[in-house]
């Protein structure tokens, strides 16, 4: 097949997705969408709860193992479409459409790259996955699928990076933070307010520098982002609770900014979870090599993707433009999957493993 059929290919697989609602936790239609197009093309899969993936029919153990990830689902949409985002619209070389950047650019064209590559003599191993609740980093997503694969040793994830390298992605920690006072009547003078209790963390949160700076990702980041606090005007409140968003470099485990917080603030502190930490490729990795052979640029991305979830190294490399994502009239221009078809296949043809 040529680059144009397997971009066809891609595109009317992609129009189908947008037509089928997939938000997070609820992908099942796509699922089956994706798991009709595997038997269309031949290829046999494993399917998970809405997680599918293909093993390469050439697999050697003793081999290298190359994993091609992308996800299914997508995030709910905004109000300002203008457009049906569940609708596809093909209007000269632009598909608008929910998920079509986001990823579903990336998600078709790994897929015709497997398909082209699956068949060829090879020295490395392939997997395509075509992941849910990566939205949500859900535990029903990639972290159900992952016990079940073979040693993976590298991946490409088809975020949206403009087909240039994203060798190093931060990390995400999320904090409940509360403050803790004494109810009384704001008349007589009682009690002891929680928001004044809580003034001096917020303060200390504000201005706050991490010192461990990063040349990809920059510093590490800490931004309150929900306050909520009181019942009434005249009870004096006896709690005041915020949500912080952390955003780690490859310099800091979440655990270890957990520790600092901790250290530095009078309220409680409660993550709600650890696992989302920063994740890097070394910019040596023969595939990283290869990109720059390639003319493409490595950088660091500040959005996070299941690569966080992935204990061998990975980078993003896909289709679209990450600023399309979570927008309204999301879009993917149909020569960008045909570029990233061709530039994918060009970066594993002269790939040794």
């Amino acid at each position: 097949m040529t680059t144009k059929e397997y971009t066809d290919d891609a595109v009317a697989l992609l129009m189908r997705l947008i037509a089928t609602p997939s938000v997070s936790r609820a992908e099942g239609g796509a699922a089956d969408v994706m798991e009709a197009e595997l038997r269309r093309c031949g290829i046999e899969y494993t399917r998970e709860g809405n997680n599918l993936w293909t093993t390469d029919p050439q697999y050697d153990e003793r081999r290298t193992t190359l994993l091609l990830n992308a996800h299914i689902d997508t995030v709910k949409p905004v109000e300002s479409w203008t457009r049906n985002p569940y609708s596809p619209t093909l209007e000269g070389d632009t598909l608008y459409g929910l998920g079509s950047n986001d990823c579903g650019g990336g998600l078709t064209a790994l897929l015709q790259v497997y398909r082209a590559l699956k068949d060829r003599p090879r020295p490395y191993n392939l997997i395509y996955l075509a992941s849910a609740e990566e939205e949500v980093s859900g535990v029903d997503g990639i972290r159900r699928v992952l016990p079940l694969l073979p040693r993976i040793d590298v991946a490409i994830v088809g975020e949206p990076t403009a087909m240039q390298p994203a060798i190093a992605e931060k990390g995400l920690m999320v904090l409940d933070i509360t403050a803790h006072g004494r109810s009384g009547h704001a008349a007589r003078n009682e009690g002891v307010n929680a928001i004044y209790k809580a003034m001096d963390d917020l303060l200390w949160m504000r201005d706050y520098r991490f010192e461990r700076d990063s040349s990809l990702l920059g510093p590490t980041t800490m931004k309150v982002t929900v306050i909520n606090a009181g019942t009434q005007h005249n009870v004096i409140p006896d709690e005041c609770r915020m949500v912080v968003d952390i955003r780690t470099n490859e310099h800091y485990t979440n655990r270890e900014v957990y520790d600092i917080v901790s250290r530095h603030v009078k309220s409680d502190v409660k993550a709600r979870s650890f696992h989302l930490c920063s994740s890097h490729i070394d910019a040596q990795h023969p595939l990283v090599r290869r990109c720059l052979s390639l003319g493409m640029t490595p950088f660091g991305s500040p959005t996070l993707s299941d690569q966080a979830l992935m204990t061998w190294p990975s980078f993003k490399l896909g289709p679209g433009d990450s600023a399309r994502s979570h927008s309204a009239d999301e879009y993917i221009r149909i020569s960008e999957i045909s570029h990233a078809i061709d530039t994918y296949l060009s970066l594993l043809e002269g790939w040794e493993g």
